[in-house]
């Protein structure tokens, strides 16, 4: 039976959603031995997606995701490729993306790179600011409509 790899570092990584004002992050801390399909079930559970879309990961160009033969074009298979072996730097940045119709676009920005502290059970969410946009409500700009008409109890659209 194979060991499972220890991680040597952790990374800070803050997440946060694009085209929102104010932001929506959050700051997780997660082993480099990280696969990019357990950050995005990490991603799922920080901002309270139901995961019943799909998502994908842009890193340099080049696209990570769950391969299926229903796919119109080819994408890296997410469960084989470790945050150790994408990550160069600190300040280093890509994109994922859930939900194709909404286009939930996420910032991943790499922080820090910190040693592991045998004290804490990884991975951790450590800090965030507001919460996460209801599903299907039509990405940022429906967001935007959305908050406008919870807003006002006396609009047309306030029991939907």
């Amino acid at each position: 039976m194979a060991r499972k790899q220890q991680p040597s570092t952790i990374l800070q990584l803050k997440i946060s959603l694009a085209h929102i004002s104010p932001p929506i992050w959050r700051r997780v801390l997660v082993p480099a031995t990280f696969t990019l399909a357990d950050l995005h079930n990490l991603i799922q559970s920080s901002f309270d997606w139901a995961d019943y879309h799909l998502h994908l990961f842009n890193v340099n160009g080049i696209e990570f995701g769950e391969p299926s033969d229903d796919d119109f074009y080819e994408v890296q298979d997410e469960s084989k490729v470790r945050l150790d072996q994408i990550v160069s730097n600190e300040k280093f940045k890509f994109r994922y993306t859930y939900d194709f119709g909404d286009d939930w676009e996420h910032t991943i920005l790499v922080e820090k790179l910190l040693p592991v502290d045998p004290a804490v059970s990884y991975p951790v969410c450590i800090k965030g600011k507001r919460a996460t946009p209801p599903e299907d409500v039509g990405g940022p700009w429906g967001y935007a409509d959305f908050l406008e008409t919870i807003a006002d109890p006396k609009s047309e659209e306030y029991d939907e």
